[in-house]
């Protein structure tokens, strides 16, 4: 059993075929946090208007959150776009679940963080709509594609391996948005006077770090299978759940070669009031 401070996942998609319910059961059977955090599309509302997928497995995680809550960890769910209908219930507690339009965290050593799904951020880094309609339709067959070759894997005894993940990491433009993603939600918590940004959404685990602050996007469980943890000292890293759990990214101790090379990177498309939005206090 893992101990850790804290804990935070995003984009489970529970109620899709895509979503890695048994890794994820796994990991919540095998750590212990103070806090866990649910940083959106927890469940997948929008994919269930489609088709819904509810195996056991995945009620199986609803059962395990269940539980966590009442064993005395703190667990938050902050909603995302894909379970966007329950930010209607943002301020109230069921069973035992808090949810939050966004939370502030404190980490172990002082840094204040601002945790949200991070889908606020899609009006000033998104595509093109047709883009967009591509993009999702190609998504949509990559995670199809991912499923059967990683069924195909498990055949041959060989452990999880993300196709979809490999995919999109040579992709120019897939690149180019994760980039201006994390740079918009740096760039929000800096001029909030925050330390940090810790969202989910773009299913891309990952640390951005510049002189004032840290960006961190704890992943995905349909692509990756990966958790931000932090540990007693404060600390972040980043883990990877399947076969073999390990530590794939711990937090940068220096600036990104982009902050120290040359004039930092602009992002002129974040106005005042979108700013003062993402960073108000919850209530």
């Amino acid at each position: 059993m893992q101990k850790y401070r804290s804990v935070f996942i995003s984009d489970v998609h529970l109620g899709s075929a895509d979503c890695q319910a048994d890794y994820l059961l796994d990991f919540l059977s095998n750590i212990e946090c103070d806090t866990l955090y649910l940083v959106g599309d927890i469940i997948d509302l929008i994919a269930m208007q489609r088709r819904v997928h509810f195996p056991p497995s995945h009620q199986a995680i609803v059962h395990k959150l269940l539980e966590i809550a009442a064993g005395g960890t703190r667990v938050i769910y902050v909603p995302g776009n894909h379970d966007e209908f329950l930010r209607h219930f943002c301020g109230q507690t069921l069973s035992g679940i808090e949810l939050m339009q966004k939370a502030i965290h404190t980490t172990a050593d002082g840094r204040r963080f601002v945790v949200c799904h991070g889908d606020q951020f899609d009006q000033v880094v998104r595509c093109s709509p047709l883009m967009l309609v591509v993009g999702d339709r190609a998504h949509g067959l990559l995670l199809r594609l991912n499923r059967w070759f990683n069924a195909w894997r498990r055949l041959r005894n060989k452990p999880y391996w993300s196709l979809a993940a490999w995919v999109k990491t040579r992709i120019g433009k897939a690149r180019s948005f994760i980039r201006r993603f994390e740079m918009a939600a740096l760039t929000v918590a800096e001029r909030g006077k925050y330390d940090g940004f810790i969202c989910g959404h773009i299913h891309s685990a990952g640390f951005l770090r510049s002189q004032d602050g840290l960006y961190c996007n704890d992943g995905d469980w349909v692509e990756h299978c990966t958790a931000l943890v932090e540990n007693a000292s404060g600390r972040l890293e980043i883990l990877h759940w399947s076969e073999a759990p390990a530590v794939v990214e711990t937090e940068p101790d220096e600036p990104a070669p982009e902050f120290v090379k040359g004039p930092r990177p602009v992002v002129d498309v974040l106005t005042p009031a979108f700013i003062e939005q993402v960073n108000a206090e919850p209530k």
